[in-house]
């Protein structure tokens, strides 16, 4: 199950295509088909079955259902120009990330200090570390919420403490309710 941060970082990846995906239903067949090899590979990735995936390259069968529509359409994406892909992450892991978002921000600071969770629109630009185990973290499968941790640590460290200058007593800080987020490289 995808979370708001791997569908940030997948926007993200689609925004750097050099070519449009296929547009039309049996060229998107047709691409899938030589990704995946078979009919039956492509039918389990898209939740239907090998005929109706016949039917749909010969073009016997044009309008499939939205939600089948939509797999199709998702599947075309996540394959499509991965050297691309590559590339761009690579340059991104190097130079870093701009993360932009509206969510709650809490912290546990010293005492004495409020420790609730606020909303906040923010934008920052994470250092290519940050970027670079984010990468990790999805390409490992992990979840959305060791994702919202790595983003949150940037965030303590750039923005909440300004690289070391200030809020030294701040030990962590977590990002939860998140309005969106969206992730440029």
């Amino acid at each position: 199950m995808t979370g708001e941060i791997d569908d940030a970082l997948e926007r993200a990846d689609q925004e750097h295509f050099t070519k449009e995906p296929p547009k039309g239903l049996q060229a998107r067949i047709n691409y899938l088909l030589k990704q995946l090899g078979t009919p039956r590979a492509v039918a389990e990735e898209i939740g239907v079955t090998a005929d109706s995936v016949n039917r749909y390259r010969r073009g016997a069968r044009r309008n499939p259902p939205k939600h089948v529509a939509a797999k199709i359409e998702a599947a075309v994406k996540a394959r499509w120009q991965p050297g691309v892909r590559r590339r761009r992450r690579k340059q991104a892991a190097a130079t870093g990330i701009t993360v932009e978002t509206r969510a709650r921000f809490g912290y546990k600071a010293a005492t004495g200090t409020t420790d609730d969770g606020r909303f906040r629109r923010l934008t920052v630009k994470l250092p290519a570390a940050y970027a670079q185990r984010l990468f990790d973290a999805q390409d490992r499968g992990l979840g959305d919420q060791e994702m919202r941790e790595i983003i949150a640590e940037g965030f303590k460290e750039i923005y909440f403490q300004d690289n070391g200058a200030r809020a030294m007593g701040l030990s962590e800080v977590s990002l939860s309710d998140i309005d969106y987020l969206d992730i440029e490289y």
